[in-house]
């Protein structure tokens, strides 16, 4: 997964829509080697040495990620959030006044680095593709590199201008658990048998049932301000942006839905509550 963000961040500098206002950074290859005494590129080169990898502490979270996919709630434990950080150099070959080219091949990539505070989605590669949440990444912080002397000290080579980069990632440290989706859920009402406990006069009992479906179109696409009506109680609803609504229907049993998007209505039977592999979903 470390290798596939490398080779995002190549991608992202690699991109072509680049050429004409970084000609030099677009002619430059783009390489992940340590910059000891004996680095020395053949072609102008911008290296991207990664040297340390910890988490995030800012990022940590102790939340899970819920995942709703027919009719099932995939379940993924909160992933270790991973900042990977790259001491981005710039080895210009040819021509004069090499430390100025080095100069300017460096401020462009600074540029291009800057702009994006998560790394877009087009660049991704490999185990990243459609990873959630975005990656984060910083450029050139204060707090990067501590003292980068006694780095290129350490390994053999001189002093030369750099820019700290860092993106995390999110790692998975145990595999998802998928569960059926809770779409029916009951409330009891009443009055309780003595003040401290939870149960009710059996005479005052009063159950009510809630249940929750999706509106979709004929492409299966979520519609969102979709208004639901139960037609037996007339209570209404309106999907979100998702296309999920939730419904409190009296009791169990058998109900009539009149779900309206503009101009498209539809009226459809729901029984509450569902059995297994069923659901309150509608498409339109």
């Amino acid at each position: 997964m470390i290798r596939d963000l490398s080779l995002t961040l190549r991608s992202l500098l690699d991109d072509p829509a680049l050429a004409s206002a970084y000609p030099e950074l677009a002619a430059a290859q783009v390489v992940f080697d340590r910059p000891a005494e004996s680095f020395n590129p053949a072609q102008t080169t911008v290296n991207l040495f990664l040297y340390d990898i910890r988490e995030n502490l800012e990022l940590r979270s102790s939340e899970p990620l819920l995942e709703r996919h027919s009719g099932q709630a995939i379940i993924h434990p909160p992933p270790l959030r991973v900042a990977c950080a790259y001491l981005v150099t710039a080895w210009p070959v040819g021509g004069t006044e090499l430390p100025l080219q080095e100069h300017r091949l460096l401020s462009q990539t600074l540029q291009v680095l800057a702009r994006y505070p998560t790394i877009p989605a087009a660049f991704l590669q490999g185990q990243l593709l459609g990873q959630q949440p975005p990656l984060p990444m910083l450029a050139a912080q204060a707090d990067g590199l501590k003292d980068p002397a006694d780095f290129w000290t350490a390994i053999g080579n001189k002093l030369r201008p750099s820019i700290t980069l860092t993106a995390t990632l999110a790692m998975e440290r145990f595999a998802p658990i998928t569960e059926p989706l809770a779409i029916t859920g009951q409330v009891d009402l009443g009055e309780r048998t003595n003040a401290t406990g939870e149960d009710l006069k059996p005479a005052t009992r009063q159950v009510l049932l809630r249940v929750a479906g999706r509106v979709t179109d004929a492409s299966s696409l979520p519609v969102a301000h979709a208004r639901v009506t139960l037609l037996r109680t007339g209570v209404e609803t309106v999907t979100d942006a998702a296309g999920r609504y939730t419904l409190t229907v009296p009791e169990p049993g058998t109900f009539d839905l009149r779900v309206q998007a503009g101009a498209t209505q539809i009226t459809t039977s729901i029984t509450v509550p569902v059995t297994a592999g069923h659901h309150y979903d509608v498409q339109l």
